[in-house]
């Protein structure tokens, strides 16, 4: 489904055929483009929306959780989501939304108050999202959905959110990596706005996990599916843990994540990047160091 005004340009989100109807996984943008795309797909494939049953939802960013009460109420599907990734939770839990813990981020990161200011400015009218969504079931570890004939196990895999969950259709040998587990490319930290968060740790170990499940095919939300995950979950790690090791080094001579990010490698040099890439790197390495120095 397209996603228009990111820079990721679509999202793939799933249908797993049971017995006693369907489950779909992510559910995109609220926005008319992602529904007009989901709905005509469905009438592609010869499904019916009404036979959604249940939307499991592997993290709460807007591109995931978009029209999943839409669907709730056309249908009367069950929504779940991960304990840590439930909004109510989240905000008990780490006194507020994303924007709330992304200004508080932004601060420890030893920028300038101005280069603070703007990006968040920047990020504002694009990260703002409706964060009311109520779940059905927000499960703290590993759960078996039984649909029909089907079993979909979710397992929580944190680091790109806190809440993160990947979910494994038994039956067919499939996992649905969300977005911790790309073809392709790194995978971004979550924003640590706690002082016990290490999203960097716990993407270590969800990689683990994940490269220990035995499936055959991955199918992540982006990009495109592929074979071979064992190995890709531990190509994976490394790149990560290195990074954590060149950031080690780096805080050698530098005090900030500020200070670091510019010299981490990455697709584009930091000179390259606007301000939205910028952000991004900036609380990835944030991460980083902040594993490296707890």
């Amino acid at each position: 489904m397209p996603l228009r005004g990111s820079p990721l340009r679509f999202i793939t989100v799933f249908l797993v055929e049971t017995s006693e109807g369907l489950v779909l996984i992510d559910a995109g943008y609220e926005h008319p483009s992602c529904w007009e795309s989901f709905t005509g797909s469905l009438a592609e494939i010869g499904h019916d929306l009404g036979a959604v049953r249940l939307v499991l939802l592997t993290h709460n960013h807007p591109d995931h959780v978009g029209f999943a009460d839409r669907v709730r109420a056309t249908t009367g599907a069950k929504v779940v989501m991960g304990r840590d990734d439930d909004f109510a939770h989240q905000k008990r839990v780490r006194g507020g939304g994303f924007l709330v813990q992304l200004r508080r981020a932004l601060e420890l990161t030893g920028a300038p108050q101005e280069v603070i200011d703007g990006m968040y400015d920047a990020a504002v009218p694009v990260a703002r999202h409706s964060e009311s969504l109520e779940l059905d079931l927000a499960p703290e570890r590993d759960t078996e959905h039984v649909l029909g004939d089907v079993t979909i196990l979710g397992i929580p895999t944190p680091g790109h959110t806190y809440g993160h969950t990947v979910y494994v259709d038994t039956s067919r040998g499939v996992v649905f990596t969300g977005d911790t587990m790309m073809a392709e490319g790194p995978t971004q930290l979550a924003i640590p706005s706690l002082p016990a968060d290490n999203p960097a740790g716990d993407l270590l170990t969800s990689l683990d996990r994940i490269r220990d499940l035995g499936v055959e095919i991955a199918c992540p939300a982006h990009q495109f599916p592929y074979r071979d995950i064992a190995a890709r979950a531990r190509e994976l790690k490394a790149f990560h843990q290195a990074e954590l090791d060149t950031v080690e080094k780096l805080l050698r001579t530098h005090d900030s994540a500020w200070e670091i990010a510019p010299h981490l490698n990455r697709a584009r040099p930091w000179e390259e990047l606007g301000t939205g890439a910028r952000r991004f790197a900036l609380i990835h390495t944030l991460s980083l160091v902040l594993a490296v120095t707890q």
